[in-house]
């Protein structure tokens, strides 16, 4: 579902990249309009309202397993557009699995305030891992973080500048990539036309919050990345960077033949990942959606 970065080049010829590049809002394609919810595939749910660090107002989903208590809290950090209805039923599964799940929107996406720009996304995950330690019956011992393609980003230095008291037991990043600057530059060179363009237009582009700069900070629970060896939006070697990167413990999936974040439609995949949650979260019936 992320929308393909090629758009960018057509940005760049119509002169529009420049000014716009600054706060990276070229990287966001949000829809206001949800589309689905919870309920419609009989999950329980909680609308969940709260506030980015400055002031956003922020929109997100706690979907709660059926009939038992929850075995961990996943926050799931979804791609770069439409918003969290659309992006929600591909983390169902976990819900199924017995883990409670709590998703949100960015500024500008479905219900959430404001507009998107590379730092203001980074405060509202910020803001997201606030919110969800701040429900009763949360716990920073049995979360984990899950981001997808620019969630994964996201989620990188989110994750790497929490206090150790909020870091979470895990990171898991999917098809992330690992630097602002280095897509970019990537996709403008990917065109002929837009070629000459990509080291000049990329200076532009807020660079410090790339997760390559971060995933060494991200610890000490482990880091697993997620990726496709055929990947065309985001190619392997970010993922594979990524992984050289981090510290021990540390792991990466290696997807062959696998597309943009489509490795978790594998069973094989989605078995290895239920089975690391098992072995890194603590045993417990705690969490936000429990009695």
């Amino acid at each position: 579902m992320p929308a393909s970065f090629r758009i960018l080049a057509l940005l760049a010829l119509s002169g529009l990249l420049l000014p716009a590049a600054g706060c990276g809002s070229a990287f966001f394609y949000p829809e206001r309009k949800l589309v689905w919810n919870p309920a419609q595939d009989n999950i329980p749910y909680r609308d969940i309202r709260f506030a980015s660090e400055d002031r956003v107002p922020l929109h997100g989903w706690l979907m709660c397993p059926r009939a038992e208590a929850p075995r961990g809290t996943i926050l799931f950090l979804h791609g770069n557009a439409e918003n969290v209805s659309t992006h929600s039923r591909a983390v169902l599964w976990l819900v199924e699995a017995g883990y409670e799940v709590f998703t949100f929107d960015y500024r500008g996406y479905g219900l959430s305030g404001g507009e998107p720009d590379i730092p203001g996304v980074h405060r509202d995950a910020k803001a997201a891992v606030g919110q969800l330690l701040s429900l009763r019956g949360a716990s920073a011992d049995r979360y984990v973080v899950f981001g997808q393609s620019i969630g994964g980003s996201i989620a990188v230095y989110t994750v790497a500048t929490l206090p150790p008291e909020r870091k979470p037991r895990a990171l898991i990043v999917d098809s992330a990539f690992a630097g602002y600057r280095r897509i970019f530059r990537e996709k403008m060179k990917s065109f002929l036309i837009t070629w000459p363009f990509a080291w000049p237009a990329s200076v532009f582009l807020e660079d410090g919050y790339s997760p390559a700069r971060w995933i060494d900070k991200a610890g000490p629970g482990p880091v697993i990345v997620i990726h496709g060896t055929a990947d065309g939006i985001v190619p392997y070697e970010h993922g594979k960077e990524l992984y050289e990167r981090a510290r021990d413990p540390k792991g990466i999936w290696t997807i062959e033949g696998g597309g943009h974040i489509s490795g978790l439609r594998n069973a094989e995949v989605r078995a290895q990942f239920l089975a690391f949650l098992e072995a890194w979260i603590p045993a417990g019936s705690g969490g936000a959606c429990a009695p």
